[in-house]
This record gives C-alpha cells, structure tokens and sequence, in this order.
C-alpha cells in the first residue's frame, strides 16, 4: 500500500518520557571516538567523571541526537514504509547546553512528505524539553525510503541545503575511527545489524558492516568543536549535515571546514577510497 500522504503528514507524538544519566553520556563520547588518547585532558572531561580535583563531567552537544532514542512521529509501518529506510539528514539546534543527568520530554512531529519519484523522503521535528518545559533541542531529521515513491502527494521541494564555499578550506583534521567503533556506537540506541553482523551487512550490498550515519554526525562536531570553541559544548548553537556515504570502521575521516563569521561549513571525507560521506555541513557559534 503505498505511501498516505495526509495521514503521514498528521502524525505525531506529544509528552514521551525519557531520562538518562552520565553513563548514557559517556557511552555516548566513546561511540564518538572520544577517548582514545588516556592523556588528552580535554577529550577525558567527556568520558570521565572520576578524577583527582573534582569537575563536571562535560556532554557533547550531539548527545541530543541519542538522548530521546526513537522519538519519531510513527515507525515505518505505521507510515506505510515497505523497503529499506536510510538516514538522510540531521539539523540540531541547541537551546541549552545538556545536563549530564537529566529526564526528558519528547514532543515529535511531521514537517514534510516529499515523493522523489522511485524514493521517498520524510522529514519530521522532535522538540526536547526538561522536567520544568524549558526546551534543551530542537531535531530535525530525515528518513529516505528506498523504494517507496509514487504516491499521491503535492508537488513540493525540500529545504535547499546549505552551501560549502568553494575556496580551499580554513582547516582540516583528520581523525581516525576504531574497528569496533560501531559495536560501542550502537549501545545509544541504534542496533541495526547493518552495522553490526557481516552476513546481514553483505546482504544489504555492503563489504562488511558500516559505521551508523549517526556516529560520523557526531564525528564532525566532535572535530568543529575542537578546532574552533576550545571543546566547550555551550558554544555550539546549532550543528547540521547530511549523509551521503557511508564509513567502516576503522577508517580514518577528514574534515574540511570554512569559517565565515559565526558559521563553519564543513563537509567529512574518506579520502582513502575517495567518497565523500558528509555534505553541506553547517556548524554555528553562540
């Protein structure tokens, strides 16, 4: 049956509950790759609460990503999806900075249903709020569903996305994934065996099992925030991207960033096979 537009565009999901804790956070940071150097000070005040002189544990600003794990309008069921559904793009804007201990409140919504034709896209919004109804972050998110265009739909564009300058960029950082990266990345939440079983990876067309779209997401805030906010996670307003490769495990993913103003394009590459799996990246400063 194919998609019902109307009845899509309709759904959503008010007042689901949530609550994490600093293991969630830190478990989060090491999915990231955080952590990896034993002596890198700034990277351990994200995955270590314990030490000498007390101080806060600090929480990377994608965490939000995790935090209300499943908090989408319906499931692909519910939305009439019959094939593979992919990740196609993730707009957060920070509010606030995260607590490292908080319970939460998920308002979620459609925001649009565009027919690509053979393909599908649906965009939805999740709002997180804390125990008092002060917002923390506002997620934009998009699934694109193989196979499942050519329904009944108004003629509609999607937002344009935003555009990396074409000047040679003001830095770049290269920063390498683990082999095991996505088997500690999918404790979050996300446990599809797409990146996790060889034989289920294969039969999906994949060598061998893939880094989620999610993990390199977090990936590229991870390297704006070290190059230009000093790892200070109140200073990133909003953080942008969309996916267009995937990476394995184990490679290593470059980084290449423009800063103009407030603003940092950015897009992520493997330059090894010469893919580009980050595009229109956009990061912007408090």
């Amino acid at each position: 049956m194919p998609i019902n537009y109307e009845h899509v565009m309709a759904m959503k999901r008010l007042g689901l509950q949530y609550s994490y804790n600093e293991r969630d956070v830190m478990l989060y940071a090491l999915g990231i790759g955080m952590g990896t150097n034993a002596m890198d000070e700034e990277e351990l005040l994200f995955v270590n609460e314990a030490a000498a002189h007390a101080r806060p544990l600090k929480v990377m600003p994608t965490f939000a990503s995790v935090a209300a794990w499943g908090a989408e309008p319906g499931t692909s069921a519910q939305m009439g999806l019959t094939g593979v559904v992919l990740d196609g793009e993730r707009d957060i804007t920070f509010h606030r900075p995260l607590p490292p201990v908080a319970r939460l409140t998920a308002d979620t919504s459609t925001l649009g249903v565009y027919d690509k034709g053979k393909n599908a896209v649906i965009r939805y919004q999740t709002v997180l709020k804390d125990e008092s109804g002060e917002r923390l972050a506002t997620l934009i998110g998009s699934n694109f569903a193989l196979g499942d265009g050519g329904f009944d739909a108004p003629v509609l564009e999607q937002p344009k996305p935003h555009e990396v300058p074409t000047r040679a960029p003001d830095k770049v950082v290269h920063i390498p994934t683990r082999a095991d990266q996505a088997l500690v990345y999918r404790l979050c939440g996300d446990r599809n065996p797409l990146h996790s079983d060889p034989e289920f990876a294969r039969r999906a067309g994949y060598a061998r099992p893939i880094l989620h779209g999610m993990c390199t997401y977090g990936i590229t805030c991870r390297g704006v925030l070290r190059a230009y906010a000093d790892n200070d996670p109140g200073a990133i307003l909003r953080h942008a991207a969309r996916f267009s490769s995937p990476v394995f495990p184990g490679e290593t993913v470059t980084l290449e960033m423009w800063k103009d103003g407030n603003s940092i394009a950015f897009e992520a590459k493997v330059q090894a096979r010469g893919v580009t799996v980050i595009k229109n990246g956009l990061s912007v400063l408090r």
